[in-house]
C-alpha cells in the first residue's frame, strides 16, 4: 500500500462513525473523497454489517462496520472526483483497492438519520422539569387509596386497586403495568383526569433504567398524561411529559450505535402495531370484549406515536382524529 504523504494529517476511527462532510482515505492509500451520506446495511440478525459511504458527485464505499478508516483533517488537493458512475467497495481502509467494474450495490440502501451534535447520557428528571408536575399528597399507596374510594362501585378500578394497595414496587414490571392501566382505566373509561393523572404521576417521574419491560409502563403513563394535559390546555406540563417519554432516545454515547437505534425507532415510528387484523377478527367473531381490548392497545400505540410528535406517515392532525375515534369506540 502506498501510504499517504507525512505532511498530510489524519485520524483513525471506526467505520460506524463516519458522518457527511468527512474526506475518507481511499483503499489506495492516495486519494480522499468528501462523503456526501451514510448507509447502513445489517446482516440477517439485524446487526450492523456494512457501512455504505456514498460519494460526493458518485461512487460507494462498502466498508465493514467493524472496520477502522482514516479521515483527512484537512481535504487535500488530490481529492478524488468520481469517474462516471463507478461503485468503490472496500472492506477496510488497510487492505483493499478501488472497483472500478460498474457493479452497482444488489442491495438497496437504508437511509440513517443523521446523529445528533452531542447525545446526552443516563439522566433522570432535572430539578425544573419536576417542579411543574403537581407533587402527590402522600405515598404512592396513598394516591391508590384515593382511587378506590373514589369509585367503590367500579369492578374494573377495584381489581386494580386492590393488587397496587399492598404496596407498590417501582422495580416489579407487574406492578407498573397495573398502575398504567389504572390510569388509563380513570381517564378512558371514567373520563376522570385529574384522578388518572395523579396515578400516572406515580409512574411519570421514575427515570429510564434500561429495561424495555418496565418502561413500556412508564412511557404509556407518560403519553397517557402528554395528551391529557394537552386536552387541559397544560402546555407546559405536555411538554416534559413528552420530553421524559424520549429519554431513551438519546441515552446512547457511542456514535455508531446511536445513528442504528435512530434508524430502528424511526421505522418503528414509521410503521406501529396498530392491531388491525386482531380487531377486525374480533369484529368478525362478534366479540366485542376482545375488540374493546384490542382497542385500547391501539389507543395507547396512538398515544406513544403522538407523543413522539407523529411521524413520517402519520401527521398530527391524523393522530389526533385517529385518537378520538378510538376514545369513542372504547367508551361506548
Amino acid at each position: 500500500m502506498t501510504h499517504p504523504p507525512a505532511s498530510r494529517n489524519y485520524s483513525e476511527q471506526q467505520a460506524g462513525t463516519l458522518q457527511t462532510g468527512h474526506h475518507l482515505l481511499l483503499p489506495d492509500g492516495k486519494r480522499s473523497a468528501e462523503i456526501q451520506r451514510v448507509d447502513v446495511e445489517t446482516d440477517d440478525f439485524g446487526t450492523p454489517a456494512m457501512v455504505l459511504a456514498t460519494l460526493t458527485g458518485g461512487g460507494m464505499l462498502r466498508i465493514a462496520a467493524g472496520s477502522a478508516v482514516k479521515i483527512v483533517d484537512e481535504a487535500p488537493d488530490e481529492v478524488v472526483e468520481a469517474a462516471g458512475r463507478e461503485d468503490v467497495q472496500a472492506t477496510t481502509a488497510a487492505d483493499t483497492t478501488p472497483d472500478t467494474a460498474g457493479t452497482p450495490a444488489t442491495a438497496p440502501a437504508v437511509v440513517v438519520p443523521p446523529l445528533p451534535a452531542a447525545p446526552p447520557g443516563t439522566s433522570g428528571p432535572s430539578e425544573e422539569d419536576l417542579a411543574l408536575i403537581p407533587s402527590a399528597e402522600g405515598t404512592p399507596e396513598s394516591v391508590v387509596e384515593a382511587v378506590a374510594e373514589a369509585y367503590p362501585d367500579a369492578v374494573g378500578v377495584l381489581l386494580l386497586t386492590e393488587r397496587l394497595a399492598k404496596g407498590i414496587n417501582t422495580k416489579s414490571g407487574s406492578c407498573l403495568k397495573d398502575l398504567a392501566d389504572l390510569a388509563q382505566e380513570l381517564f378512558i373509561i371514567r373520563k376522570d383526569a385529574e384522578n388518572a393523572l395523579a396515578v400516572a404521576d406515580v409512574l411519570n417521574v421514575l427515570p429510564f433504567d434500561g429495561n424495555p419491560g418496565r418502561w413500556a409502563s412508564v412511557e404509556a403513563a407518560l403519553a397517557l398524561s402528554s395528551y391529557i394535559c394537552r386536552q387541559l390546555g397544560q402546555e407546559e406540563r405536555a411538554a416534559v411529559y413528552e420530553k421524559f417519554l424520549r429519554t431513551p432516545d438519546g441515552m446512547e454515547t457511542d456514535p455508531f450505535k446511536a445513528r442504528i437505534n435512530a434508524k430502528v425507532r424511526q421505522r418503528s415510528l414509521n410503521e406501529p402495531n396498530l392491531y388491525d387484523k386482531e380487531i377486525f377478527r374480533a369484529i368478525d367473531n362478534s366479540n366485542p370484549d376482545a375488540e374493546r381490548e384490542w382497542r385500547l392497545l391501539r389507543l395507547e400505540s396512538l398515544l406513544v406515536l403522538r407523543a413522539h410528535g407523529g411521524s413520517e406517515t402519520i401527521g398530527a392532525p391524523e393522530l389526533e382524529r385517529r385518537i378520538g375515534n378510538e376514545l369513542e369506540s372504547v367508551r361506548a
